[in-house]
């Protein structure tokens, strides 16, 4: 327990610990002080979606933390301009910006909206809507942009030049938008939210406004991306093609890296000296990334994370027909949320003690982001002990 009184003791109180110190992983599994396995249905909060310790990962991390870890980006290094090239033949996009976090990458894609038609001479179009109940960062313009009050406590005054609308209402969307809007930023599933996917017909009818407006429009997939939802992309899975895409969180499978990509379009937004990071994309991180999506693109991976997600969905369904306390279950691929009527908390805790991590989000929501590597039979021990605890 030291770490634990370490923690405690040293480090700032801005985390509600589960009060578990784990010292192992390997694949679905994290053993803690004691020696008591656990199985990650939550993947370190969908990051280490190819599971703990991953061999291939893990050498690719082993080679390159031997040969080069960083130079800066004032050089050129091969293992950021393989994943930057990679990234972009399997992806809409044209260019790449390396960050460290999904809130540097979002905040990327912020400025970057506000720089294209600044650039162009229209200074008044500078204003960004996002969606209630979305959730892009913790920096001072991603908590802004953030649709929930409660991560905005205490940190007024926030930044100008972002509003919110109701997701999935495009009326709405359509009655905020005027001559000041740069962009619309969204998640195709949100994640803090409640596990909230996008209407299709919505996320399309944002494309054909955005169009029409002549504004961006940003996709944050941080937590959705990166196969989570059962495409490499959650886009893809809508058939909507968005300017620019906020990527983090599985990419680096655990080692810090975000990422924002975009058109050429959009990219003209940036030019020398407007924007930059120590330490985004360096070569440890690019050559664990680079192996990530080798990983994720191999033929075959991606349906088997359709069909456990499948799998594990029709699970909670059966679930919700035969417990009341069940209000909902939502999601898509391996990001699913089961809604249940009051104190999630409680069966998160449980669970834990059952052996099986999760978390909980809006009070109500159990959310389940496994390592994609997960197994049915996995699954279905969570299942049995889920149904017995409603």
């Amino acid at each position: 327990m030291d770490s634990i009184k370490k923690t405690d003791n040293f480090v700032f109180q801005t985390y509600l610990r589960q009060g578990k110190a784990f010292v192992r992983g390997e694949g679905t599994s994290l053993w803690d002080e004691d020696g008591k396995e656990y199985i990650d249905f939550l993947a370190g909060i969908a990051v280490c979606s190819l599971g703990h310790c991953h061999p291939r990962i893990t050498e690719a991390i082993n080679r390159q933390a031997s040969t080069l870890v960083h130079v800066s980006n004032l050089f050129y290094t091969m293992p950021q301009a393989d994943l930057a090239s990679k990234l972009c033949e399997k992806s809409f996009a044209d260019r790449v910006f390396f960050a460290n976090s999904g809130a540097e990458a979002n905040e990327a894609a912020i400025k970057l909206s506000r720089r294209y038609f600044q650039k162009r001479g229209d200074k008044n179009r500078f204003k960004i809507i996002t969606m209630e109940q979305s959730f892009h960062g913790r920096t001072m313009a991603t908590l802004t942009a953030t649709g929930q009050d409660k991560i905005k406590e205490g940190f007024y005054p926030l930044l100008e030049g972002f509003s919110y609308v109701p997701f999935n209402d495009i009326d709405a969307l359509k009655n905020e938008i005027d001559e000041t809007i740069c962009a619309v930023m969204l998640e195709p599933v949100q994640g803090e939210g409640g596990i909230i996917p996008a209407d299709p017909d919505y996320l399309k009818a944002v494309r054909d406004l955005c169009n029409d407006k002549g504004i961006l429009l940003i996709f944050d997939e941080i937590q959705c991306g990166m196969g989570r939802c059962g495409t490499l992309f959650a886009h893809e899975i809508y058939n909507v093609i968005p300017d620019i895409m906020t990527l983090a969180k599985a990419l680096g499978n655990g080692l810090p890296i975000g990422a924002m990509l975009a058109t050429q379009d959009a990219a003209t937004g940036f030019d020398f000296g407007s924007h930059a990071t120590t330490f985004g994309g360096t070569p440890l991180a690019t050559a664990a990334a680079l192996e990530v999506v080798n990983i994720i693109s191999e033929e075959t991976f991606l349906d088997q994370v359709r069909q456990k997600g499948q799998y594990f969905k029709d699970k909670l369904e059966k679930l919700k027909e035969k417990h009341s306390r069940v209000v909902d279950v939502r999601g898509e691929g391996l990001l699913l949320g089961l809604e249940v009527d009051k104190d999630a908390g409680f069966f998160v805790g449980q669970l834990m003690k059952k052996g099986f991590i999760i978390n909980g989000i809006q009070d109500k929501v159990l959310r389940f982001a496994p390592p994609l590597i997960i197994e049915e039979k996995e699954i279905d021990r969570l299942i049995s002990v889920l149904d017995s605890l409603l």
